[in-house]
């Protein structure tokens, strides 16, 4: 299926959820797999169709990085447990927008590019908003209880890899550096993810994207 097909079949769907909240939607995946490209691209279709949306990423709850290395810059667990702040997204961000919340949210804590808190507005979401929130792991056990629609975007480990090392070369230094890093710390962290929370299980919507022009969609329900 080509992939605007994808993107507004996903958006109707997402559009036609009926809360007296604001539908959050968490779109999980490894790294490099097209999770960002996927949000993005998803809030046209969904204001088409009359709703507004909040874009937001887990990449705005970052923990300091004494707190993301503090097993080791290697260590697996410690990307899977240690890189985001939970709590601060639950508090700032998906209880606001959900049942019983006041709609007061802020879409960001820290900015792990410039180690430093983000002094992000508080902003009031109109009730008929849907959050379009990306990022690893938010599918995991503490977060996904949270979302009211989930997605899953699948791709080869293989392939994130070699996406991440045309993408990430200038930032980790060279394309080995991004396959060592993956190879040690990103995939094995995404595999503890499979294992430990089984997104796949919790989706809604499940993306094969190995081809990004020609995605797959599985809709669980």
């Amino acid at each position: 299926m080509l992939r605007r097909k994808i993107i507004e079949l996903l958006a109707e769907r997402i559009a036609a959820i009926g809360l007296p909240h604001p539908v959050r939607v968490g779109i999980d995946g490894p790294g490099a797999s097209g999770k960002t490209t996927l949000a993005d691209e998803l809030v046209a279709p969904l204001q088409r169709r009359g709703r507004p949306v909040i874009r937001a990423s887990v990449d705005g709850f970052h923990h300091p990085s004494a707190v993301r290395y503090r097993r080791g810059r290697d260590d697996v667990a410690g990307y899977y447990h240690d890189s985001f702040d939970h709590a601060a997204m639950r508090r700032a961000l998906l209880e606001p927008l959900g049942p019983g919340g006041d709609l007061k949210y802020r879409a960001a804590q820290y900015d792990f590019r410039t180690e430093s808190p983000v002094d992000a507005p508080i902003e009031s979401a109109d009730p008929g908003a849907v959050l379009v929130f990306e990022g690893v792991f938010v599918l995991r056990p503490e977060l996904r209880g949270h979302f009211d629609y989930r997605v899953y975007v699948d791709v080869d480990f293989d392939e994130t890899t070699r996406r991440a090392m045309r993408r990430d070369a200038d930032h980790f230094g060279s394309a080995d550096a991004v396959h060592e890093r993956y190879t040690t710390r990103y995939v094995p962290g995404q595999r503890m993810h499979l294992d430990h929370a089984q997104p796949h299980r919790h989706a809604h919507a499940v993306i094969d994207n190995n081809d990004p022009q020609r995605p797959k969609i599985r809709f669980t329900t």
